[in-house]
């Protein structure tokens, strides 16, 4: 095993499913509801031109972890480091920086999160065991980004509890960054003939993500709408991802070649 995880690893098992990839707005609309992270994305990125941007260099830092060598995985946790290093900046008193642990693993536990639901809402239901494992083997993700080893929760239902107390305390709470994040982000500006598939995308994200989040963001959201993800969710897990042929379904493949040449754009 030349990379920090092998083929059967949980982390591996569950993120090459390119259907993951669907959730890329509720990740980026999670870590946006902290409001010292949306300051970041709003100070320091063209979110308005290409909201997707800082996703894809997210994602191809992380597949570049999970799926490459240690020498490859190790390279691109420095430069992460590095760019975290020049983020910073100050919002209404308070500063900010990439680099600050907490700010980290906030993004750090959407990515968890993320990762989890979304498997489980496409893909199959995920053993406790299995997304334990997975949890594991995300905090040596997590530590090659820069992340303080003894920072994380211990286990997962520990990070879930650290998550409801961030929400529940007001500290994560959409202001007005997130909101202005979650415009670009669900309303890209993309060609006419895109547009329905972008918002029946951005509508499943919408669904996905924690209601008191839906509603501080404003988001409509109905039983009817509940029933359209739920139909899509289960054609998803009975027909579609297990007929998919494996270069289009399996993320470590051509995908991962397109994000990280994307991420350096």
């Amino acid at each position: 095993m030349d990379g920090y995880f092998d083929d059967e690893s949980a982390i591996r098992q569950i993120g090459r499913e390119s259907v993951l990839m669907l959730g890329g707005a509720r990740a980026l609309l999670l870590q946006a509801a902290h409001p010292l992270v949306a300051a970041g994305i709003v100070d320091h990125s063209r979110y308005r031109d290409d909201p997707w941007r800082r996703l894809a260099r997210t994602m191809a830092a992380l597949y570049t972890i999970v799926f490459g060598t240690r020498r490859e995985a190790d390279r691109m946790g420095a430069i992460t480091r590095a760019v975290h290093g020049r983020v910073r900046g100050e919002r209404r008193g308070r500063t900010y920086s990439a680099a600050d642990p907490e700010l980290m693993l906030w993004v750090h536990s959407t990515l968890v999160d993320n990762g989890l639901l979304m498997y489980e809402t496409y893909v199959a239901p995920v053993d406790a065991p299995v997304a334990e494992e997975f949890y594991e083997q995300m905090k040596t993700v997590a530590t090659v980004f820069g992340v303080p080893p003894g920072i994380h929760p211990p286990t997962l239902a520990d990070l879930r509890t650290y998550q409801r107390r961030l929400l529940e305390s007001g500290e994560v709470r959409v202001g007005r960054d997130a909101l202005a994040v979650a415009q670009a982000v669900l309303r890209p500006p993309v060609p006419a003939p895109f547009r329905p598939a972008v918002r029946a995308l951005a509508l499943s994200n919408v669904g996905l993500l924690p209601e008191p989040l839906r509603e501080q963001y404003g988001l409509r959201w109905s039983r009817a709408h509940g029933l359209w993800l739920a139909a899509s969710a289960g054609s998803s897990r009975r027909l579609v991802v297990p007929l998919l042929p494996k270069p289009l379904r399996l993320t470590q493949r051509v995908p991962l070649r397109v994000l990280t040449a994307f991420a350096k754009l």
